[in-house]
């Protein structure tokens, strides 16, 4: 379930939050910050962690082996704006703007972000998230459905995050932006 912390209504101009204020959020919970709006984001679930972590390893893999990039995952602020931090589950950082990784967080946009949907996530990740992705120009995003067992695979065109293609159990997804890798879908969706 994502509660959406808001002080919007029609009575009163709204408040927008900040990333400095989301640095004095006292809590453990994860929250991320939309258009200036606080989404707490509850904890996945169990079969939600084990393809995130097969998809990190897949990912991870090619990348280190290809010395490519960066792939890192949530949680882990990526600070597209001030009133714009997010936590993909997973993301991927091109060698060629390495510079955006900091010690503290990401500062910019991924070249890859991938969202693995739950009951509680699907819509914002789907239409809130895919549109603050395409604003900063992420390239290439994927909205992992562990319940239908497939990836929907977008692509940056031109500035919009548009669906490619849709894979499913037991295609291959091959990504257009990390050249070379391949993705047997069989191998993520174990039950």
């Amino acid at each position: 379930m994502v509660i959406k912390m808001t002080n919007r209504s029609t009575l009163t101009p709204p408040i927008l939050f900040t990333y400095e204020d989301y640095l004095h959020f006292s809590d453990e919970k994860r929250y991320e910050i939309i258009n200036g709006e606080v989404y707490m984001v509850p904890s996945p679930l169990t079969y939600h962690q084990k393809v995130l972590a097969l998809l990190y390893m897949s990912l991870w893999d090619f990348v280190e082996e290809h010395q490519i990039g960066e792939v890192l995952l949530a949680p882990l602020d990526v600070v597209l704006s001030e009133i714009d931090v997010v936590q993909p589950d997973i993301m991927y950082i091109s060698n060629e703007r390495r510079r955006i990784i900091t010690e503290k967080n990401i500062q910019g946009a991924p070249d890859l972000v991938i969202e693995i949907l739950s009951p509680s996530t699907a819509y914002k990740d789907q239409t809130i998230k895919t549109k603050i992705y395409s604003k900063y120009g992420v390239k290439e995003m994927w909205l992992v459905d562990p319940e239908k067992k497939e990836i929907q695979l977008l692509v940056l065109n031109p500035s919009l995050l548009t669906p490619l293609k849709t894979y499913h159990v037991p295609e291959i997804l091959k990504s257009p932006l990390v050249t070379g890798f391949t993705l047997p879908l069989d191998k993520i969706f174990k039950s």
